[in-house]
Formats: structure tokens, sequence, C-alpha cells
């Protein structure tokens, strides 16, 4: 069983992102913001990671940086999903470690796209 770890600070946008993954088998923990995020990949080593950008703290482009330096967890694809849907968000975004970006709002096929493409590298 695929094991993915959302980091997100909105409840709305954790609980559709579970219910689309947990209907397809996933199992699914949950972070509601940066920090908390980087200490759970540590501990729980998720097999993918959905980021969030804007979050209080620990941003979503700091955490994803801090886990792909790490060699703990720099092995862990990582997919930013955000309302940040600039190219510049983009990019930077990849600059700092992403595999893929999403827009918000996520349809459930890009979603599972996404994360099966993240995880084949």
């Amino acid at each position: 069983m695929t094991r993915v770890l959302i980091v997100d600070d909105s409840p709305t946008e954790t609980h559709v992102l579970r219910e689309m993954l947990e209907k397809h088998d996933y199992q699914v923990s949950v972070a509601d913001n940066g920090e908390d995020g980087i200490k759970l990949a540590q501990n729980a080593a998720p097999d993918v990671i959905l980021m969030d950008i804007v979050m209080p703290g620990v941003n979503g482009f700091q955490a994803t940086r801090k886990l792909t330096k790490d060699p703990a967890t720099a092995g862990i694809p990582i997919v930013i999903i955000s309302t940040k849907d600039q190219d510049t968000d983009r990019i930077w975004g990849m600059r700092q470690g992403a595999r893929d970006y999403i827009s918000k709002p996520v349809t459930e096929q890009e979603l599972l796209e996404k994360i099966e493409g993240a995880l084949k590298g």
C-alpha cells in the first residue's frame, strides 16, 4: 500500500485529497504545517509527499528544500499542490526539489497521475 503524506494547512483541502486517495487504497497521513510535515516525513518515511506552499511558519518551498537536502528524506518524491499557479511558482518549486507541481483545484485523475509519475521517478 502506497503511503502518502499530505502537508496542507487547509482542513477542507486535506479532507478532499484524503477522500480521493483513500478511495484508491492509499494510506494517508496529514500534517497541517511545514514544520510538522518535515518531522512526519523523517519519522514515517512516506512513499510520496503532497506539499502545499502557503502555510504559516515554514512554507512549502522551505519544507521541500529542507526535505530534499536531508539524506534521510531526499529520496521521497514531493508533489507541490498549490493555489499559486504562476510559471515562476512552478519553476521555484521545482528548483527546491519538487518532482511535480499541480495547481488547485485538483482533479482526482490528475492527482493519481502525478503521484504515479512521481513514484516512478
